[in-house]
């Protein structure tokens, strides 16, 4: 099975979230993809949390080897299409590069952004979902 993952649930797993768990539960055996931008997303993600002072560098050093060791498949998106579905949908481009890799994919999203879920769902995508 074949699934686009975002940001969040990537950041969920390498800090050790909740959702978790769940998150590792429902992506055993699937083939992870996510638009190219999810790397640098990741590294954002990951950044805001060392300004909070809510990780150590030691700590973000960690997920960052957690992180490389994650499958994902980076893919090119339709810079159009991303554009139609962040006008269409009201949302900024690097949430319509998930919508529209998981259009392009034909594959579910996997995501904990509840707002980007219903945007994804009224434009036509599956979403997995990771309960606890």
């Amino acid at each position: 099975m074949l699934a686009v993952i975002d940001t969040s649930a990537l950041v969920a797993v390498l800090i050790n979230e909740e959702e978790r768990a769940a998150l590792v539960r429902v992506t055993r055996g699937a083939a992870l993809v996510a638009p190219g931008s999810v790397h640098w997303e990741v590294g954002n993600a990951l950044s805001a949390l060392l300004k909070r002072r809510r990780a150590t560098l030691v700590q973000v050093r960690n997920a960052l080897a957690a992180y490389a060791a994650i499958p994902i498949r980076l893919v090119d998106v339709d810079l159009t299409l991303s554009l139609e579905v962040a006008s269409e949908h009201g949302i900024y481009a690097y949430d319509a590069y998930l919508v529209a890799c998981a259009l392009e994919q034909r594959a579910p999203l996997l995501t904990l952004d509840r707002d980007l879920a219903r945007v994804a769902s009224a434009a036509g995508v599956a979403l997995m979902e990771a309960r606890k």
